[in-house]
């Protein structure tokens, strides 16, 4: 009978210890956050170069405020839609002011619609 009192408790202990599948979610959603490579996303890095090879990033940094918004909290701000795509792409054309708070938002009538959509869907995946 003591042969089996010690693997019992040690089960019961094992059982008790596992598996809280809230916890187990929650930390599998840290991890793909984390792990996420964006680096292979094609409109990633078509964005990417764009913005590289323009003067986006005398205002905008990917992670804090400059000038103007980081780029993480537009991502925050704005949902990965066609709807917002457009009107952000619009933005950066035209330019804007008094979303982000004072200082106006240059615009860049220059760059063609479909460059601009491509910066923005590099943006919102940076969320």
């Amino acid at each position: 009978m003591k042969k089996w009192i010690l693997p019992a408790l040690l089960a019961g202990v094992i059982y008790a210890c596992g598996g809280n599948t809230e916890t187990d979610k929650a930390a599998g959603t840290a991890t793909e956050k984390v792990s996420r490579d964006l680096s292979k996303n094609p409109d990633y890095q078509k964005g990417l170069a764009l913005i590289a090879k323009s003067d986006c990033l005398t205002c905008h940094k990917v992670a804090e405020k400059a000038i103007g918004p980081a780029y993480k909290d537009v991502a925050a701000k704005y949902p990965d839609t066609e709807e917002n795509i457009a009107k952000l792409a619009t933005t950066i054309i035209n330019g804007s002011s008094g979303v982000w708070g004072e200082v106006p938002m240059t615009a860049h009538p220059t760059l063609s619609e479909a460059d601009a959509k491509a910066m923005v869907k590099y943006i919102l995946l940076l969320q």
